[in-house]
């Protein structure tokens, strides 16, 4: 029963912290006042919001290979969102910033 108890409090505590993180990245994207700034916050931020999602997923599921598919989801965001920013950033320095 406390090892329950313990574990739905991490996940609480995780998601919570994540969905933080969220927010924060959301409002970094909708304040900052250039391309660059928004991508780093917007990146950053999500990246350790999902991964804390992540985290306190994992004390819940039922099997390994339910808690590897959470993880290699993780992987796959991180690696998708550092491509694409650089993506972008590259573009943006290219063409320079639009009004």
């Amino acid at each position: 029963m406390t090892t329950n108890l313990a574990a739905d409090i991490f996940t609480i505590v995780a998601i919570c912290a994540g969905a933080f993180f969220f927010l924060a990245g959301s409002v970094g994207l909708l304040r900052f006042p250039d391309t660059f700034t928004r991508l780093h916050a917007l990146t950053k931020a999500d990246n350790l919001g999902l991964g804390l999602v992540v985290l306190g997923l994992l004390p819940q599921v039922d099997s390994l290979s339910t808690a590897c598919k959470l993880v290699l989801v993780w992987f796959l965001v991180l690696l998708g969102s550092a491509t694409v920013s650089q993506l972008i950033a590259r573009a943006v320095r290219r063409e320079g910033p639009k009004p």
